[in-house]
């Protein structure tokens, strides 16, 4: 099979699919559609037919493009035009999502399966508004239930639609959880006493128009409230 038709079968395939395909189904379904015994299609061609395709579509003259997203390779509508297909699907999708709905699924997605009793322990609040959002948008399943704990309660994990919503293959492509707090640290800003020499015993405060000035020890023990040491409760 020539590549400029076995280009067109493989955007029929992935145009056709309900789920992503990866390149090793398409090599099956083009293999068995055709009966293909001495001339059969190889792995190398579909990826090579794929990349082609990629690069077709990326051309500003179409509105989605071939991405691999979910597990496998999909065309989806570009970034530009989600607002506007957004309407399709009502108020769902045209809603961000609040602030409780992201932890929670932050939460799901990095410690899945997980029940809602482990939800709203790390949350420290009930999760059950959160989670039904959550379900509504299909971005979270129910996997499960977890046998070892008495009762048996549901659990949750990431939907196969969150990992198109947010462009992933796998939960293993989520940011490690090190590298996003280790881009929150700030670090201190020095500070230089340039007009004294800062003596031991001695710290450094702001004063009431806003200079830096030196305090010492004495002045810190002489300034403390004795009230504040008392038990507020007392």
């Amino acid at each position: 099979m020539d590549t400029s038709h076995l280009i067109t079968h493989i955007e029929a395939l992935i145009f056709a699919s309900e789920k992503p395909l990866t390149a090793l189904d398409i090599v099956d379904l083009i293999n068995n559609a055709f009966g293909l015994l001495d001339d059969r299609i190889a792995l190398d061609q579909v990826e090579t037919s794929i990349e082609g395709i990629r690069e077709k579509y990326a051309s500003e003259f179409y509105p989605f493009e071939l991405r691999q997203s979910g597990g496998g390779w999909q065309f989806l509508t570009k970034r530009a035009y989600h607002q506007t297909i957004a309407q399709l699907n009502g108020d769902k999708f045209l809603k961000r999502l609040s602030t409780a709905a992201l932890e929670t699924l932050a939460i799901i997605a990095y410690k899945q399966p997980i029940t809602k009793s482990e939800i709203e322990a790390i949350r420290g609040v009930s999760s059950d508004y959160s989670i039904q959002k959550l379900l509504e948008k299909e971005l979270i399943i129910i996997t499960g239930r977890n046998e070892a704990i008495p009762g048996k309660p549901l659990v949750y994990g990431t939907s196969r639609h969150f990992m198109d919503y947010f462009g992933l293959n796998s939960a293993d492509q989520l940011p490690k959880i090190d590298d996003i707090l280790a881009s929150q640290i700030v670090e201190p800003t020095l500070v230089q006493a340039e007009h004294f020499e800062v003596e031991k015993g001695e710290v450094l405060a702001v004063s009431e128009e806003g200079q830096l000035v030196q305090k010492s020890t004495e002045d810190d023990a002489s300034d403390a409230d004795p009230a504040s040491s008392q038990d507020p409760g007392a």
